[in-house]
């Protein structure tokens, strides 16, 4: 049941949170844990009016929306980082990975492989804005002078800093309001859950 849902993450992005709890728990699932997947069934069959909407248009601007989320997880103590970019209005790719550190660089990375094929279409991007909620990562990728305070972050994820030199990638800051990311990163309550679904240009469609 678990890989089934997996699957389906390639298409449905919005479920991908779920599913990756469940996929957590599957080694030692109890009882609760098969209710809970069957309940992500039963929503499934519910809703398989909604989908992904791409429009024609000219507009191919590369952003991404960024999110990193360490107090939620109780079990492990480990980060959960999400990501989506967007091409234009288009929703191009999505990710949500358990990290082994409190903060790293996946997102980042992922943009800059997103970016180098779209070079043979003479698509080439510079400062592409990547929104983030945390005022004190944005910080420290323009400061040096503050990693020496900054343990927890492995030397490798400060290539950052040098992406950001190289006017290759633009860390904007963004409220929590309008992080897009966090329907990968936590549960949400109902009107978040459709405000982000409608900015990810999941719309129903009951033809």
């Amino acid at each position: 049941m678990i890989w089934s849902l997996l699957n389906l993450t390639a298409s449905i992005p919005y479920i991908i949170y779920t599913i990756g709890l469940c996929a957590r728990l599957k080694t030692a699932a109890k009882e609760s844990h098969y209710k809970a997947v069957k309940r992500i069934f039963r929503y499934l069959v519910g809703t398989t009016y909604l989908g992904l909407w791409y429009k024609n248009g000219t507009h191919f601007n590369l952003v991404a929306y960024c999110d990193v989320d360490f107090p939620r997880n109780k079990m492990e103590r480990k980060s959960t980082s999400s990501a989506c970019q967007f091409l234009g209005e288009a929703l191009n790719s999505w990710c949500y990975i358990k990290q082994k550190t409190i903060f790293t660089t996946n997102w980042c990375s992922h943009v800059l492989w997103i970016r180098n094929p779209l070079i043979d279409f003479s698509l080439r991007y510079t400062n592409i804005q990547i929104f983030h909620d945390n005022i004190n990562l944005i910080n420290l990728s323009k400061n040096s002078k503050t990693h020496s305070r900054s343990k927890h972050r492995e030397i490798k994820h400060h290539f950052i800093r040098d992406h950001v030199y190289k006017k290759e990638i633009k860390l904007v800051f963004i409220d929590t309001n309008n992080q897009l990311a966090d329907v990968f990163t936590k549960p949400l309550v109902e009107y978040r859950f459709i405000f982000i679904n409608e900015k990810l240009k999941i719309i129903g469609n009951r033809i």
